[in-house]
């Protein structure tokens, strides 16, 4: 057993840091799929000039702008110059968007990049340094270059073609629909986000320069699955399961964040089977209806997708997720006749915390149940904080996005609700970048000795970023000390 977690947190981590090097660009996807969606031939505002800055960014922009950034979480600044030029080599050796070259070649040139400052530290010359540094990054990001263009860039091309083959197989054989035996089970282990943005994301481009959209966006990010669920639970569902569930529908499906329908798939993993056929027939639906997108939707939400939508699609989009979310709500309805929830409130919790758990098993190494809660005071003390003069509270989660954006959204809420929000600023952040001006943090406990590494400010530990009594308790605490 024990193997079979290490294995899955290891596979987890590795998605982590693919999708890490996606989700600081979705604004420049999602600038191109806009552009591409209003001024192509066939978008809403056909512009031969302006159209003409469709190939340019997908073939050149958006690789090397994860090129870069896989090479700053790497090498830091030096590594994402580098891993940029490297990028370079790749995409000018290809003839189709290398988006999963700029994965491996970013982080590559980053490596190097700190491999190189590291044989050269403490053995230059004085006076010479800023000479000797540039040259050497200069001819290691030419021969990153070089590399990129005869050898990576042909071996990822390989892959690329090679994947594509077999997916595109699928569709013209009409069993396009049997992803959906990957897509659910991989979603709830947060391995979703890596799979779409790493080879979907790569096919769908390629294909939407040829056809103006493509089905490969639709597949891993349509919310319609989760939909079904979440509104069998709100309509058969028991307990708090079923007081959570209308609210968890609300963000779902109009926020985007799929992750809200997990825990429900934890507390019952029979639902993971209409959660499938609910995919399945979404895909068939998507693809005899001819539906495609001009951008990845990230996040996964409903407006995402209308947005995405070329000119006389639309149809098609709204019916492929609504079978989808038909089928699910009629197989999770059924599962919920034929076998009642019975479970107690905390139940649903330990649900909660399980998702927590195995969403960070592969983006917290040491996995440890650390705790690290901070006393609530009035005044300072070296274990607490001095909430009369709190100015910013900041949530952190592992990605700085989701989970820890919905937590700061609804704290900001509630401190709006106790009249105590004027001067307080509320605002997430991943945890490696929590800035020094941040007066406290608040934190998912499993990530606790994480965060202890990068954040020096005090900490408060709670289970979820959504009803933890605890931000009950900071609310009070902050009213009381201000009052």
């Amino acid at each position: 057993m024990d193997k079979k977690i290490s294995l899955r947190a290891k596979i987890q981590s590795f998605g982590g840091f693919l999708t890490a090097m996606v989700i600081p660009n979705i604004g420049a996807f999602m600038a191109w799929g806009f552009i591409t969606a209003l001024f192509i031939p066939a978008g809403w505002l056909p512009n031969e000039q302006l159209g003409s800055l469709v190939s340019p960014m997908i073939t050149y922009m958006l690789p090397m702008l994860v090129g870069y950034t896989g090479g700053d979480m790497v090498g830091g600044k030096r590594g994402a110059i580098i891993g940029t030029v490297g990028t370079m080599g790749i995409v000018v050796g290809s003839d189709i968007p290398m988006l999963l070259g700029a994965m491996a070649m970013g982080p590559l040139g980053g490596y190097c990049s700190k491999r190189l400052d590291k044989l050269l530290e403490n053995r230059l010359p004085n006076g010479f340094e800023n000479i000797i540094q540039n040259f050497a990054l200069g001819f290691l990001g030419m021969g990153l270059a070089i590399l990129g263009y005869y050898f990576i860039g042909p071996f990822m091309l390989s892959i690329t073609n090679i994947i594509a083959a077999a997916i595109d197989g699928l569709l013209k054989t009409g069993y396009l629909a049997s992803l959906a035996l990957l897509i659910e089970p991989t979603r709830v282990l947060f391995l979703n986000n890596a799979i779409d943005q790493a080879i979907f994301y790569q096919l769908g481009m390629k294909d939407a320069l040829v056809n103006g959209s493509s089905v490969y966006f639709m597949v891993f990010a349509s919310p319609g699955p989760g939909l079904g669920l979440l509104l069998a639970f709100c309509f058969f569902g028991k307990g708090m399961s079923k007081k959570s569930a209308p609210a968890a529908t609300i963000i779902h499906f109009f926020g985007g964040i799929h992750e809200m329908y997990f825990p429900y798939v934890y507390m019952r993993p029979l639902m993971i089977f209409p959660l499938m056929l609910g995919s399945a027939a979404g895909i068939i639906v998507f693809s005899l209806m001819n539906a495609g997108l001009v951008a990845g939707a990230t996040p996964g939400s409903i407006f995402a997708f209308l947005a995405l939508t070329p000119p006389g699609k639309h149809l098609a989009t709204i019916c492929g997720i609504g079978a989808a979310a038909i089928v699910s709500f009629i197989g999770c309805s059924l599962l919920l006749k034929i076998s009642p929830i019975t479970e107690k409130d905390e139940d649903f919790s330990n649900s909660k915390q399980e998702v927590i758990d195995t969403k960070l098993e592969g983006s917290n190494k040491a996995y440890l149940k650390a705790k690290a809660d901070i006393q609530l005071s009035n005044q300072s003390n070296e274990q607490g904080v001095d909430l009369k003069n709190i100015q910013f509270i900041a949530f952190a989660c592992d990605a700085g996005a989701g989970s820890s954006a919905l937590g700061a959204s609804r704290f900001k809420k509630l401190l709006k609700e106790n009249g105590v929000d004027k001067d307080i600023i509320v605002k997430h952040f991943s945890i490696e970048n929590v800035p020094k001006e941040a007066d406290l943090v608040v934190i998912q406990e499993r990530l606790v000795e994480r965060a202890n590494q990068k954040v020096t400010q005090p900490i408060i530990s709670i289970k979820n970023y959504i009803g933890d009594p605890k931000l009950d308790e900071l609310i009070n605490k902050i009213k009381e000390a201000l009052s």
